[in-house]
């Protein structure tokens, strides 16, 4: 069985492509494409939340709306400043996973508290 520091290598036999930390988003690649997918994500939660604004609990969509944007600032730091690759990877994916996470809690929240007051 490989261990941490010898696991398989593309031309291994027992390299596994289709394993999700094996993908080449989370190997290969250098940051670039995380910031603009995670950008335009940011972009359209941010329009999204932005209809919410008005809507009861008020003042969520716009606390959302920063932290979505500090979200993906944090990528842009993260993007130039870590130097391990896969590390910095995987900081990336997970910092868009939570931009995800903070728009889709808000507008079902949001979502909630309306239907309540109907």
């Amino acid at each position: 069985m490989a261990t941490r520091d010898s696991a398989p290598g593309r031309d291994d036999p027992r390299f596994d492509p289709t394993r999700v930390r094996n993908q080449p988003a989370l190997t290969s690649a250098n940051g670039s494409t995380w910031l603009i997918v995670g950008g335009l994500f940011a972009l359209i939660s941010c329009g999204v939340l932005a209809f919410l604004i008005p809507v009861q609990p008020s003042g969520l969509a716009l606390v959302s709306m920063i932290v979505i944007v500090a979200l993906y600032a944090a990528m842009i730091v993260v993007r130039f400043s870590v130097h391990k690759q896969r590390r910095r990877l995987g900081w990336l994916a997970t910092l868009m996973l939570t931009i995800a996470a903070v728009a889709l809690t808000t507008t079902v929240i949001v979502s909630y508290a309306e239907w309540q007051l109907l």
